[in-house]
């Protein structure tokens, strides 16, 4: 026992050397303490070198999965870039296109008279060749970048849209004014109604004895007498107050004109006549002494004189 109280292991272990050729055999003493220290330390260094083969084994695989980590991200960025940059590609075209849309629409108003829409592209003047420096520092895209570019594209398409819609509903109006004057004008009396003389003039007449509530143009019998405007045939036939086979005509917008004395009439009530329209021919029905035609122009129900309507 040591001087604690604690039993000491005092055994020994006796190793033998012998060695070839009859030299003297060795004996090597090991007491019992030396012998545990021995396994401990041996134990303890199996176990730390078990412990650095596992943290090596670890390390290493930890180090090839970062690698493949690195690898399948590399990857993926490679290709969000190559997605970003068809993106931004994409953005560029469009932002062609809405400029290109800008450059047709200032061609229209110049042709229409419209004058420019305030809210046009600061960029609509790009691309015309006056100017074209470019410049600024290289910067790899991103997703905010393309983001950005899409985005100011989707304003000038709300923009231009806007504008356009603005220049259509003005050039439907100039359309509709136009086929509004173009339906006035041809409903207007403004030609002959036939060739010939004026043989007897709107007014009075034979001394102040007669009203004349329209002209005469005499020619030979079977001249053509043609609609003065377009229009739609109310009365085609014999009129027994004087006038003998008669035409009427109602232009639309209180205009009427009425075509006497035909030797023949070729419309019927009802018909749709445009401008020099062939209605009848020149005869001598009705009160009249030789060929011609009576024209009368009407406005709101009254006679005027046609020479007014006669270009």
């Amino acid at each position: 026992m040591d001087k604690k109280g604690n039993t000491v292991d005092n055994r020994e272990y006796t190793i033998k050397i012998i060695p070839h050729q009859g030299s003297d055999v060795r004996s090597v003493h090991l007491p019992m303490q030396w012998i545990k220290y021995a396994l401990f330390s041996v134990a303890a260094v199996v176990i730390l070198l078990a412990g650095a083969f596992s943290y090596s084994v670890y390390s290493s695989y930890s180090l090839r999965n970062e690698a493949s980590q690195i690898e399948k991200l590399k990857e993926a960025n490679s290709l969000q870039q190559e997605q970003l940059l068809e993106l931004s590609k994409k953005a560029t075209n469009l932002q062609d296109e809405v400029e290109q849309l800008g450059q047709i629409e200032k061609e229209l108003r110049q042709l229409s008279g419209v004058p420019g829409d305030d809210t046009g592209d600061a960029n609509s003047n790009a691309g015309d060749g006056t100017h074209n420096g470019q410049g600024g520092p290289y910067k790899q895209l991103d997703l905010k970048d393309v983001s950005n570019a899409l985005d100011n594209v989707e304003k000038r398409v709300a923009q231009r849209r806007a504008s356009l819609t603005r220049l259509r509903d003005i050039l439907n109006e100039q359309h509709r004014q136009i086929q509004q004057q173009e339906s006035v004008n041809a409903s207007t009396p403004s030609i002959w109604p036939s060739t010939g003389d004026v043989s007897s003039p709107f007014g009075m007449r034979w001394g102040g004895s007669d009203f004349h509530p329209g002209i005469d143009i005499a020619d030979d019998y079977g001249t053509p007498i043609v609609a003065t405007a377009d229009g739609i045939v109310t009365v085609a036939g014999w009129n027994s107050g004087g006038y003998g086979n008669m035409v009427d005509i109602d232009h639309g917008n209180g205009f009427m004109t009425r075509y006497g004395h035909a030797q023949q009439v070729v419309v019927s009530a009802g018909d749709h006549v445009k401008r020099g329209q062939v209605i009848a021919y020149m005869g001598s029905t009705g009160f009249s002494t030789g060929p011609h035609v009576h024209y009368e122009v009407r406005v709101n129900g009254q006679v005027v004189n046609p020479s007014g309507y006669i270009r």
